[in-house]
C-alpha cells in the first residue's frame, strides 16, 4: 500500500482554513496527499479564494478532487453522488489514511471506506463540534446523534476538539477517541502583527476615542450577530461600536435591524476580509455570541492578540473563557447581559483580561497541536508495514 493520504471535507474552505498545518505535517512525513471537497459551492470564503487555493494545492503536486457535497442533509442526491466518487477514489488509491472533516463529509468518507478499511486504510474523523450538544434542538439529537454514533463504528480514530464532545464520544466505546486542542493557532504571528492602527480605523470610519468590539464569521443565524446589534442599541455611550467582519445571508436583515434600532452609524459591516489578523489589532474588544461551536478559531485568534471577550456560554467557548477572567459569558440570547459585559469592559482601565487570554492560548498554540497531530499521524502510518520515520 502506497504512502498516500486523503484529506476530505464537505467544502474547500474547511481544508483551507482548518487543515493547513495538517497538510504541512503530512508533507513533512513524506506521504503523497490528495484533497477532496466541494470547490464550487458552499465555502465560507469567497469563490476567488477557493479558486486560488485550488491552484496553490495543484502547484504543490496535490491532487484535487471536486465533490458535489452539500452542506445540508436534505440534498441526498449530491450526498449519494459524493459517496460514489469517494468510494471509487478509495478503491483506486488504497489510501493509508483517510482524514475526514465536517459532519456530511465525515459520514460520506466513513461509509465509502468500509471495504478498504479491511485492507488497512485507517479512517480518521475530526469532529469540529457535534451537531448534538447541551441545549441543541430535539431534531439534532434525533437525527445527528444516531448517525454519528453509527459511523463511529467505522472509524479508527475520532478526534474531538472540546471536552463535552470528548466525553460523549468516549462513552460510546466504539472506537479510539482523542481530544486535540483545535487546529492550533499561530499565536505569536497574531500577537506580533504590525499594523497602522490609525489608517485602519480611518478606513472603517472609527475615531481614535471610539471603543470597538469586533466579530468575525459568516453573517448567519448560527453566528448570532443580532444579539450584539441589539446590545449596542442598549448601550447609551455612542462611542461604543461594533465591527462585523464576514458576509452571509443575513447581512441585509442585520443592516435593516441596525437602522431600525437607530445604531446604523455604530454597526460597521466590513464584508469578507483576508486581513483579519491585522484588524484584530485595530479594535478594543471581541464579541462572540455564537449559538453553536466546536472550539472556535476566531475566538482563539482574538484571545491570542490579547483582546477582552464577551461570548456565549456554550460548548467550546467555555473551554477557552472562564467567566470574569478572560471575559464574560452569557446566554446566547441575553441582550442585556451582553450589553452589561461590554459596558464593564469599556469602563475597565485594566488590560488584565487580555493578558489572561494570551496566557491561556499557550496550550492552544500550533506548536503544541502540531506535535500532537504529528504523533497521531506517525502512529497511524506505522501501524501498517511498520514504516519508520
Amino acid at each position: 500500500m502506497e504512502n498516500r493520504v486523503l484529506l476530505l471535507a464537505s467544502v474547500a474552505s474547511m481544508i483551507d482554513l482548518f487543515n493547513k498545518d495538517n497538510l504541512l505535517l503530512l508533507e513533512e512525513l513524506g506521504v503523497k496527499i490528495d484533497v477532496a471537497a466541494n470547490f464550487q459551492n458552499g465555502s465560507i470564503t469567497s469563490q476567488e479564494r477557493v479558486n486560488a487555493y485550488k491552484k496553490e494545492l495543484t502547484a504543490k503536486g496535490i491532487k484535487v478532487f471536486n465533490l458535489p457535497c452539500p452542506r445540508s442533509i436534505m440534498h441526498m442526491r449530491n450526498i449519494v453522488r459524493s459517496y460514489k466518487i469517494v468510494k471509487k477514489l478509495t478503491e483506486k488509491y488504497h489510501y493509508r489514511i483517510v482524514h475526514c472533516h465536517s459532519p456530511i463529509g465525515g459520514v460520506i468518507a466513513r461509509l465509502a471506506c468500509r471495504s478498504t478499511r479491511k485492507q488497512g486504510t485507517k479512517v480518521v474523523y475530526t469532529a469540529h463540534g457535534f451537531h448534538f450538544f447541551k441545549g441543541a434542538s430535539l431534531f439534532s439529537w434525533l437525527v445527528f446523534y444516531p448517525i454519528e454514533k453509527f459511523c463511529s463504528r467505522m472509524t479508527d480514530l475520532l478526534i474531538t476538539i472540546n471536552k463535552e464532545d470528548y466525553k460523549r464520544a468516549k462513552d460510546w466505546n466504539t472506537c479510539r477517541v482523542e481530544c486535540v486542542n483545535g487546529i492550533g493557532v499561530h499565536t505569536e504571528d497574531f500577537r506580533n502583527e504590525k499594523v497602522d492602527r490609525k489608517a485602519y480605523r480611518n478606513e472603517f470610519g472609527i475615531r481614535d476615542d471610539d471603543f470597538v468590539f469586533m466579530s468575525t464569521g459568516q453573517v448567519s443565524v448560527r453566528k448570532n450577530h443580532e444579539v450584539i446589534i441589539r446590545a449596542i442599541a442598549e448601550i447609551k455611550n455612542p462611542k461604543v461600536k461594533y465591527l462585523i467582519v464576514g458576509f452571509g445571508e443575513l447581512e441585509e436583515k442585520h443592516k435593516a435591524l441596525a437602522k431600525r434600532l437607530g445604531v446604523e452609524d455604530r454597526v460597521i459591516f466590513a464584508d469578507y476580509r483576508d486581513d483579519v489578523k491585522r484588524i484584530l489589532h485595530v479594535v478594543d474588544g471581541y464579541a462572540f455570541p455564537s449559538l453553536q461551536e466546536g472550539l472556535p478559531v476566531a475566538l482563539m485568534e482574538a484571545m491570542a492578540v490579547g483582546l477582552p471577550i464577551v461570548c456565549s456560554k456554550i460548548r467550546g467557548n467555555v473551554d477557552l473563557i472562564e467567566n470574569g477572567k478572560g471575559g464574560y459569558l452569557y446566554d446566547c440570547h441575553d441582550v442585556r447581559g451582553f450589553a452589561e459585559g461590554m459596558e464593564k469592559i469599556v469602563a475597565s482601565k485594566s488590560s488584565e483580561m487580555g493578558k489572561i487570554n494570551i496566557k491561556t492560548m499557550k496550550i492552544f498554540d500550533y506548536s503544541t497541536v502540531n506535535n500532537r497531530m504529528r504523533s497521531i499521524y506517525k502512529d497511524l502510518l506505522n501501524q501498517k508495514n511498520n514504516v519508520q520515520f
